[in-house]
């Protein structure tokens, strides 16, 4: 919650609201970050599934702390971006007398949890902890887009813009609520029902995750250069989502041939799998690293931040959702599910495009 938001935010205070090299920046910026995701399932999955789960943990805990001494030795390089409005002692003590009752609270209620829990007071099962979390994301969306579309201190630009928001929101969770099968339902079917030998050599099936990530740091140069060389011709931020959606549906659409020779009992070739990941990380290029820009461009600069944290529950949700629809991989006939998660995705891609002339006023594109 304090990483996500304000390093996203960051990298947008490094153009200009009107700089087109904003939607290039943040795809190298993804593309950083996927160097890691990369590495991690390659590491993590061999160390987790052959030696011991509890060393795959350590690994993922070490990575993080590599990232922080990076961040930290290399920050000056960023001039003024992210640092606050007012450098003075009191500016920064107003700010964290703000957020210290909401870590209080977080860190109370945590350490109760845990307490009851070890006393052998209360017995939570992992499907009653997803529903009452999810639930709660659910109320919590809800009520920030309420007060958001409600409240009276919005210019009529600011109000338009908390509506492109909202769209973009819906159409984010969306894609994440399909993309994010790849820890489940994706991984499951590696596991289960593709090959997964490589000169003699036997691979983890985790080690699949690392596709996506290989994919957007070969693709996101190519992207980044695409958008700028585009220029007047660039798509929009809502035809980009748009592509991202269908990205993410037809990836899901591929494998459903596959899935049938599955259900008999056949092991099918991994190239199926890569071209799902292949066909979702084009969408996730489209998608993520746009959305991440239009929120620092479409954010009041007095809520920029607060706003990346909302935009970042839209993955929350979307890895809820997809929780949702991972459950139904032993209930569901692998092709049906295939199928419904594929309709999901272009089922929304189609709202999108009939709505997105609209979004692009409100986003003041066109």
């Amino acid at each position: 919650g304090l990483l996500k938001p304000n390093v996203s935010t960051i990298v947008g205070q490094l153009y200009s609201p009107t700089d087109r090299r904003r939607d290039a920046g943040f795809s190298i910026f993804y593309m950083g970050i996927n160097l890691g995701a990369f590495l991690a399932p390659l590491i993590c999955g061999y160390l987790g599934q052959r030696v011991h789960w509890r060393l795959g943990f350590a690994a993922a805990a070490l990575g993080m702390v590599a990232g922080l001494v990076q961040f930290r030795l290399g920050w000056r390089c960023l001039g003024d971006a992210g640092l606050p409005l007012g450098s003075s002692w009191g500016v920064r003590q107003q700010a964290l007398r703000r957020i210290a009752p909401g870590i209080l609270a977080g860190g109370v209620t945590c350490a109760v949890f845990v307490a009851l829990s070890s006393a052998g007071r209360i017995q939570l099962s992992a499907p009653a902890v997803a529903q009452v979390f999810g639930g709660g994301l659910l109320v919590i969306v809800a009520a920030v887009f309420g007060w958001l579309v409600m409240s009276k201190s919005w210019t009529p630009e600011e109000r338009r813009r908390v509506w492109a928001i909202a769209v973009l929101f819906f159409a984010s969770t969306v894609f994440w609520s399909v993309f994010e099968q790849a820890g489940s339902t994706l991984n499951l079917f590696a596991q289960r029902s593709v090959r997964k030998a490589i000169f003699g050599f036997e691979f983890p099936a985790s080690w699949f995750q690392s596709l996506n990530a290989l994919f957007i740091v070969t693709l996101a140069p190519v992207f980044a250069w695409m958008w700028v060389r585009l220029g007047s011709r660039e798509p929009s931020s809502p035809t980009k989502f748009v592509l991202g959606l269908l990205g993410a549906g037809l990836g899901f659409a591929v494998l459903i041939a596959p899935a049938r020779a599955a259900s008999q009992g056949l092991q099918v070739s991994p190239w199926w799998l890569l071209l799902t990941y292949f066909l979702h990380t084009c969408g996730e290029l489209c998608l993520s690293p746009v959305g991440l820009s239009a929120m620092t461009k479409l954010a009041p600069a007095r809520l920029a931040s607060f706003l990346m944290g909302v935009w970042f529950l839209s993955i929350s949700i979307g890895n809820y959702l997809g929780s949702r629809l991972a459950a139904l991989y032993e209930a569901l006939p692998l092709p049906q599910l295939f199928a419904i998660v594929a309709a999901c995705a272009l089922v929304a891609a189609a709202i999108l495009a009939m709505v997105a002339p609209a979004v692009k006023r409100m986003m003041g594109e066109g």
